[in-house]
């Protein structure tokens, strides 16, 4: 009888967990996306089915399946599974799941995984209390985190463990969690209808995110009232509109452009809200980012050198820090790009000379530029006559750089915009100093 009645709790409870719990995979077979972790023979595979103890740092984005993972690890090796959070515990709370641990072992021969979520988040010190259950194999070890592992994790630590990374799932990977979600017994159970408009609305939502997906999907499913998920459904969930945006299609390419061009024409509000489309969308930041330092030299240059600066500053931070945070990282990129003087001197120079060289006109390094550090260089005149420039005040001295033929060719031309009308008048002089102008 109390059988009975604690398999109607058990029940009862799992109705009431997340979607996204409860939808978490039970074998690797039904993780769905990390296909370059979970495919055969893989370090991740082989270890699982080795049933030995291990541990593992998995680095991803949120919503990857890192506690998935975990989870799975614990199921499919039948180990018991203890979570830590890194934002809430401390050194006590890790010694006494260790101390747990080894007291298992010992007793039944049973492992644990421990799972410690956020594990950036831990200190030294708290990092320091794992290196005796790792090296003693005390646990197997997991810790999730997204951020880079080698500014956050301890080197001792790190050195022991397998290092995995994730990769934010892609947009088919969000439909089939949608689909299986809609149509499994532990998900919806085919209670409601998912409008293909409204499932290609999630996916953008996602952003290669499971858990948002699932999320936002449960939301919508709760307020349909006719049984069925439509756009307009999922708008009302989640208090988000549908962004027109079709990033295989015309308005991917529209978008770009307009972005692109405004921050050309200096107008940081227009090219803030092409920015605000984008990521509304779910563009890749990485892509926005991409075309940001792009636009730095191309549009920008040496007008204002600090340009090129920000924008891989914020590629970076994107890349570090993810959305939505990364999308302020963006923004100041963007009207940094937007504000600053504009030139065009550095594309059409490296085009010039680009040009120069497919059409052939190339010629000969100097002999006295060649290289003249091998055997026999000195023999053939390389490098003699060298002036060493530093040996000469203002470290300049007047001989000849470029091959003969291409001696009088101009490719840098600069602007008087901002910082470069400086530039301009500093190449000026030098240029007629070298050719004795």
């Amino acid at each position: 009888m109390d059988s009975l009645f604690d398999s109607a709790a058990e029940e009862a409870h799992r109705g009431q967990e997340p979607l996204a719990v409860r939808m978490r995979p039970r074998s690797l077979d039904e993780v769905i996306g990390q296909r370059h972790l979970l495919g055969s023979g893989t370090p991740l595979r082989r270890l699982v089915e080795a049933e030995a103890p291990m541990s593992l740092f998995l680095w991803g984005p949120p919503g990857t399946g890192k506690t998935t993972l975990a989870y799975v690890v614990a199921g499919v090796t039948e180990r018991r599974f203890v979570e830590v959070s890194a934002v809430s515990a401390g050194v006590k709370e890790v010694r006494a799941a260790i101390e747990q641990a080894r007291r298992e072992l010992g007793m039944s021969g049973r492992q644990t995984v421990l799972f410690v979520d956020e594990v950036h988040r831990f200190n030294k010190a708290q990092q320091d209390a794992l290196l005796p259950a790792v090296e003693n194999r005390w646990v197997t070890f997991i810790g999730a985190t997204t951020e880079n592992p080698f500014f956050s994790v301890i080197s001792p630590l790190l050195s022991r463990s397998l290092l995995l990374t994730l990769e934010s799932l892609s947009e088919d990977d969000i439909r089939v969690v949608l689909e299986r979600a809609v149509a499994d017994p532990r998900g919806l159970e085919g209670r409601v209808r998912l409008a293909p408009e409204a499932a290609e609305h999630l996916v953008r939502l996602a952003g290669g995110d499971a858990r948002r997906s699932l999320t936002y999907l449960e939301a919508a499913a709760l307020i349909a009232a006719d049984g069925e998920v439509t756009v307009e459904v999922v708008e009302r969930a989640v208090d988000k509109a549908a962004v027109r945006y079709d990033r295989q299609g015309d308005q991917h390419y529209d978008v770009i452009s307009g972005f692109i061009k405004s921050m050309r024409g200096s107008d940081a509000d227009a090219a803030l809200h092409y920015l605000a489309r984008m990521v509304e969308a779910g563009e890749d930041p990485r892509f926005i980012a991409r075309r940001i330092v792009i636009f730095a030299s191309e549009d920008v240059g040496m007008a204002d050198p600090t340009c090129l600066q920000v924008a891989v500053a914020a590629a970076q931070a994107v890349e570090f820090i993810g959305l939505p945070e990364g999308r302020l990282n963006l923004a100041q990129a963007v009207i940094h790009c937007a504000l600053a003087p504009k030139s065009n001197a550095v594309i059409n120079a490296i085009g010039a000379a680009s040009e120069d060289v497919r059409r052939g006109n190339i010629g000969h390094v100097p002999d006295h530029l060649r290289d003249a550090h091998y055997p026999g260089a000195k023999k053939l005149g390389h490098g003699k006559g060298y002036k060493y420039p530093h040996d000469f005040e203002h470290g300049l001295v007047r001989q000849e750089y470029a091959p003969e033929e291409l001696r009088d060719r101009r490719y840098y031309r600069p602007t008087r915009h901002g910082a470069e009308a400086g530039f301009a008048d500093r190449w000026s002089r030098i240029r007629a100093f070298l050719r004795g102008e």
